[in-house]
């Protein structure tokens, strides 16, 4: 049975930072790249960040650069976003996503967790 769990979410205030952990289970977690994305209320949801199968590369969205960073731990099934200088505007569900290489024929969401940015 394949699961990805995230945690981490909370309120915080603007400025302040957040790490989110996504863990797996039931698939081979370093076949995958993982993503993670985001949905606001009344908007689609987007992507943040990703990091390749081995961990060596990773993108972001352009709101994002700079400020979160992407990593995983494969020994662990563990992916991470670290949130720095959170604004309002990253207020959000975030959602883990695992996507199997290289065709991406396998596709997995967790259940999200809500980040909340606010004074």
């Amino acid at each position: 049975q394949v699961q990805l769990v995230e945690s981490g979410g909370g309120l915080v205030q603007p400025g302040g930072s957040l790490r989110l952990s996504c863990t797996a289970s039931g698939f081979i977690f370093k076949s995958y790249a993982m993503n993670w994305y985001r949905q606001a209320p009344g908007k689609e949801r987007e992507l943040v960040a990703g990091i390749t199968s081995s961990g060596r590369t990773a993108n972001y969205a352009d709101s994002v650069k700079g400020r979160f960073t992407i990593s995983r731990d494969n020994a662990k099934n563990t992916v991470y976003l670290q949130m720095n200088s959170l604004k309002p505007e990253d207020t959000a569900v975030y959602y883990c996503n695992a996507r199997s290489v290289p065709a991406g024929t396998k596709n997995y969401w967790g259940q999200g967790t809500q980040v909340t940015v606010s004074s």
